[in-house]
């Protein structure tokens, strides 16, 4: 049989996206390895501190609300067909094409001061963004899962809604528990509509641009490996202990 090469020609070609990512991470770990003292000047930064503990917390609020309102709206897409189903998918979808100063301009002139300055001005900004993230991974989740499955409890007892706790959740929670994470880390990545709604309190995110723009790069750059450092151990955690319940 002639041995076949094409997985490692495609290997070989999707590469150059894996080492295009990687660099400029290895760079930045490796430069602000160098300057380290800047660094430890940084971890000892209240401002800094505060602000990354303001990310994490309203990233995590905002996974959360994404997951609470977001499945049960996923099972909805995956399970019925509705007029107008098609619109409600697009309306889904469109936080995803809208540049993210453009959300900041819409949250703020529909919510006005209810959400200007404050925890809930950064919450709605990171969930405007993020939300498809989780209503898409819950909604894929349950198309996967047989419908067979929940009619076969359904006539062994089960209510619909117990079916739906009992059958379906569980087999989708991977997809589910997968779109909590990039809905996390959408959150935490987010500045263009936080910067417009909720300037403060102050978030890691807009720290590190506020440093850049008024002390340069040597000042920011600490900040922003802290932040990248913290999200991946984060992501890293998250990702095995959904991989974990997956074995299980």
């Amino acid at each position: 049989m002639r041995r076949d090469y094409t997985i490692y020609f495609f290997a070989a070609i999707g590469s150059f996206l894996i080492v295009f990512i990687a660099l400029p991470l290895i760079v930045i770990f490796a430069e602000q390895a160098y300057d380290y003292k800047m660094l430890i000047k940084t971890l000892h930064d209240p401002l800094v501190l505060d602000a990354l503990k303001n990310s994490v917390l309203t990233a995590t609020a905002t996974a959360i609300l994404s997951v609470l309102f977001g499945v049960p709206l996923g099972y909805v897409l995956a399970r019925k067909d509705f007029r107008g189903k098609s619109l409600v998918q697009a309306i889904v979808d469109v936080p995803v094409v809208i540049p993210h100063s453009v959300v900041g301009i819409m949250l703020l002139t529909t919510f006005s001061t209810a959400i200007l300055d404050s925890y809930k001005g950064i919450v709605a900004a990171m969930l405007f963004v993020s939300a498809p993230f989780a209503i898409n991974a819950a909604r894929d989740g349950f198309l996967a899962v047989d419908e067979k499955l929940e009619q076969v409890a359904r006539t062994l007892g089960a209510s619909q809604l117990r079916a739906f706790f009992s059958v379906t959740l569980p087999i989708a929670f991977p997809s589910i528990a997968s779109g909590a994470i990039m809905a996390w880390a959408r959150a935490i990545s987010e500045v263009g509509a936080i910067l417009i709604v909720a300037y403060y309190p102050k978030t890691a995110q807009i720290l590190v641009m506020e440093y850049f723009n008024n002390y340069g790069l040597r000042a920011s750059r600490p900040i922003s490996v802290i932040l990248i450092a913290m999200s991946l151990t984060i992501f890293v955690i998250l990702r095995w202990l959904v991989g974990r319940k997956i074995k299980l």
